[in-house]
């Protein structure tokens, strides 16, 4: 709250041309909150932030805007060496030595999907849905988020699209051993509908140890 109220003044609790005190920043930020949290719409919101609906609109785009300036040099960044060090190392503890996060996809559920869209974004449940891909570490930093795919593709087919990058190249060169073979590099764990490629480990469905 502090960091976006210093970077977007509109945040702060003012007193207006008759000189009432307006919003407080908290309501401001629950409201933008609960939209995005709960797809909520601005007159549903209005009841539990006591706003207006195109105040509640600006505040939801405001926030947005200062979250994705805020911190998206810090948070939404490829990682760095000192990075991949740490997720190796974090990775090999937990038992999956060479592990440099895991992607996958997962459908966003559009519950206002505009008619003439639904067609293209209905998904194999006959649900209307946005797909988002990501790559994550074990503390949720998702280094790496492609969204807005339409919901009858599948994971493959979205990562033909996807502007992920093969970050091994920037990985420290790294050997492990996993039934008695020796494998070099870093990989992405990922589940079974992704390609056989050197970049991705897929995980066994029914380990046996």
């Amino acid at each position: 709250m502090h960091d976006i109220c210093n970077y977007d003044t509109y945040f702060i609790q003012k007193y207006d041309a008759c000189g009432v005190l307006g919003l407080l920043p908290e309501q401001k930020l629950t409201a933008a909150l609960r939209m995005l949290a709960y797809g909520a719409s601005a007159e549903q919101v209005d009841e539990i932030a006591r706003m207006g609906k195109s105040t509640i609109l600006e505040c939801l785009v405001r926030f947005c805007d200062a979250v994705e300036n805020l911190y998206t040099r810090e948070y939404l960044r490829r990682p760095s060496p000192a990075d991949l060090q740490r997720l190796l190392k974090k990775a090999d503890t937990r038992g999956f030595p060479g592990m440099i996060g895991s992607i996958d996809c997962m459908h966003w559920q559009w519950k206002n999907c505009p008619t003439s869209w639904q067609g293209d974004y209905g998904n194999r449940k006959g649900q209307k849905s946005i797909i988002l891909e990501v790559v994550a570490s074990f503390d949720t930093w998702v280094w790496h988020a492609f969204f807005g795919v339409a919901g009858s593709q599948n994971d493959l087919n979205v990562l033909g699209q996807s502007p992920v990058d093969d970050i091994r190249e920037n990985s420290p060169y790294i050997t492990y051993e996993i039934n008695n073979t020796v494998y070099s590099g870093a990989y992405y764990l990922a589940d079974g509908i992704y390609p056989r490629w050197m970049t991705f480990v897929k995980t066994i469905p029914n380990p046996q140890s």
